[in-house]
């Protein structure tokens, strides 16, 4: 089969199979690599610009929008989500089990991350008309969305999915299935939100987790990527093992170093989102925790002061009888 020209390469399908003609991943390949399948650049295209809507509404009429939440959305999740699906990762997710799982750590740890940080759903509610924003939050606060974000649920989905993907026949299928692969990005953004929302987001939710369940959270997932990244990083079976096989590559990384590759990307970025996490955790506890004896610290001088107030109106009052006793007494 003759060599397709690399310009060409660029624009092949998202999805690369053994009987394509791929390119070595070296050198600027690195850089070049890029694909744009319209169906995910016009979600992305349409989210990023109804929220900067938004953030432009609010600036018009002389409302105050967080610059950090801001680029936390644009940048750091749909940014993030768009170097994860149009870049090499993209291009060599289906070639690559290393590539595979920096776009699974991207998607289902760093960009939810950034995205509910964003706070979508506070800035949808002071932009939209009353009966807009009247249907966001009875669906905020519905049976529905407490269940899908019902913590229990999302801490054992968080935890439960890498272990059905990547230890059962579930991945080769994604590997083998345009569908179910493009099904699989999207349930990770899904899960990855749906798990970070409660502990990380600003937006109304229908629950609110105590900070130190929160943290131990955090704690109880790490052992979990960490076991399961082991597990990948030291079996000598490969995983979807024909698949990869069927490429017959003569570059890069054997298969079985290309595994263990995996393997430690899943342990390392694991451990260090859920370590950053709690970090922002733990500084979040302690600003609520001054804000809250500032609250307090007023509310007692407030009750201090019209304690005063109504003891000197008492003596006020105690003072006026005296001396229109004394006045009676001396007529």
């Amino acid at each position: 089969m003759p060599l397709m020209p690399v310009a060409f390469l660029a624009l092949q399908p998202l999805h690369a199979k053994p009987d394509d003609v791929i390119e070595p991943l070296v050198g600027w390949r690195f850089v070049t690599a890029w694909t744009s399948p319209w169906w995910v650049v016009v979600p992305l295209v349409l989210i990023g610009a109804a929220y900067m809507t938004g953030v432009y509404i609010l600036h018009k009429r002389g409302d105050k929008w967080s610059l950090w939440r801001t680029l936390s959305f644009m940048v750091g999740g749909l940014g993030v989500l768009a170097v994860a699906i149009f870049s090499f990762l993209g291009v060599y997710d289906t070639v690559l089990f290393w590539t595979h799982m920096i776009q699974h750590m991207l998607l289902n740890l760093i960009a939810p991350v950034f995205l509910v940080s964003g706070a979508p759903v506070t800035l949808a509610l002071r932009v939209l008309p009353k009966r807009p924003r009247g249907w966001l939050l009875k669906f905020v606060h519905s049976w529905f969305a407490k269940i899908v974000l019902f913590p229990p649920l999302t801490f054992g989905v968080m935890i439960a999915s890498p272990f059905v993907l990547y230890l059962t026949g579930w991945y080769e299928l994604t590997l083998r299935s345009d569908f179910h692969h493009d099904v699989l990005h999207i349930y990770m953004v899904v899960v990855g939100c749906a798990f970070f929302l409660p502990l990380l987001g600003a937006d109304p939710q229908p629950y609110k987790i105590p900070y130190p369940l929160r943290i131990l959270m955090f704690i109880l997932t790490m052992p979990f990527h960490a076991f399961l990244g082991v597990i990948i990083m030291g079996s000598r079976q490969l995983i979807a093992e024909q698949w990869y096989l069927a490429f017959e590559r003569d570059w890069g990384v054997s298969p079985l170093r290309d595994q263990n590759w995996a393997g430690a990307l899943m342990w390392a970025t694991g451990d260090l989102t859920m370590a950053a996490a709690m970090a922002v955790i733990f500084v979040r506890w302690i600003q609520e925790s001054k804000r809250e004896a500032v609250r307090v610290d007023r509310m007692l001088d407030r009750e201090e002061a019209r304690a005063r107030a109504a003891a000197a109106a008492e003596k006020g009052l105690d003072s006026g009888e005296t001396q229109n006793r004394s006045a009676k007494d001396a007529t």
